[in-house]
């Protein structure tokens, strides 16, 4: 299968990149640098130029494809506008290629994140939220899944708060940046929100499996660790890099603040028997051992 796929160069694109090629795929990139097309061509995949706004680009990557996984998105946290921005960004580029394969019958795997459920761990069946911060970011996949009664084989993968490989990624590391910045490896409140992770690789596992087999409209976990707590995590990372690990009030966290002091366990029981999943990475608490102080 020829494949597009966009955030191709980043943690989780890089795995899925690879994984996709070491299983038979042939891919094409999106590119919005020529540093990004070098990384590309040097992992054995075609760049095509071009960001996620450009939206002729997007259709036209998705005219010379079998199949598309979209994993880009802005990841500028600095505030609640730029977060705004890279939801709206990622919103359209999502609908466009979307609209470009209806009546196509091909594969779209869009990424989502895991949702929130009060008082236990949520599953597949449950629905993403279109509210908050983020909830942008829930409306345009459901979006995308709604594209099954138009002739596309849409699913989603939802990737849990923290996608890591060796110490790096996710919600974790972003926890590991403050901690550098500040000389504090901080949690908020009492630190025992749970947060779910996955290795990188595993997850690259996922949307490979997710393209190839997906029932139109479905969604799938890539969640590894169902909810490590966060003053766990800062306890390692606090190690790591030597410095003081204390709860730190939530304005540390700028605009992700709210979502940070979420519990909010997930499990994948349905992918691992549906999609024959198997995680075989470490956990994140081990691969957070990587850190370098």
């Amino acid at each position: 299968m020829r494949v597009f796929i966009t955030g191709g160069t980043g943690l989780i694109g890089t795995a899925v990149v690879a994984e996709l090629l070491g299983h038979g795929h042939t891919v094409l990139a999106l590119a919005r640098s020529d540093a990004s097309a070098r990384a590309v061509e040097a992992a054995g995949a075609e760049p095509l130029p071009g960001g996620l706004t450009d939206l002729d680009v997007l259709r036209a990557g998705v005219a010379r494809a079998d199949g598309v996984v979209h994993l880009a998105f802005g990841n500028d946290f600095s505030s609640a506008e730029a977060v705004a921005r890279s939801v709206a960004e990622e919103g359209a580029a999502q609908a466009a290629m979307g609209e470009a394969l209806v009546g196509s019958d091909r594969p779209y795997v869009t990424v989502s994140g895991t949702p929130w459920v009060p008082g236990r761990a949520s599953d597949e069946t449950d629905p993403v939220p279109t509210d908050g911060p983020v909830g942008g970011r829930g409306r345009a996949v459901m979006g995308v899944l709604a594209l099954a009664s138009r002739g596309v084989r849409s699913s989603a993968v939802r990737l849990p708060r923290t996608v890591h490989n060796e110490g790096q990624g996710g919600f974790a590391g972003l926890l590991t940046g403050i901690a550098r910045r500040t000389g504090v490896s901080g949690y908020p409140g009492d630190g025992l929100m749970r947060w779910p992770a996955v290795h990188a690789l595993d997850a690259a596992v996922l949307f490979r499996l997710a393209l190839e087999q997906a029932p139109a409209g479905t969604a799938w976990h890539a969640v590894d660790d169902e909810g490590d707590t966060v003053r766990d995590i800062a306890t390692v990372i606090g190690r790591r890099l030597g410095v003081p690990v204390r709860s730190v009030p939530d304005d540390t966290f700028g605009p992700l603040a709210p979502i940070f002091a979420t519990d909010q366990p997930a499990t994948s029981s349905r992918t691992r028997s549906e999609l024959g999943w198997l995680p075989s990475h470490p956990s994140l608490l081990k691969d957070l051992e990587n850190i370098r102080p």
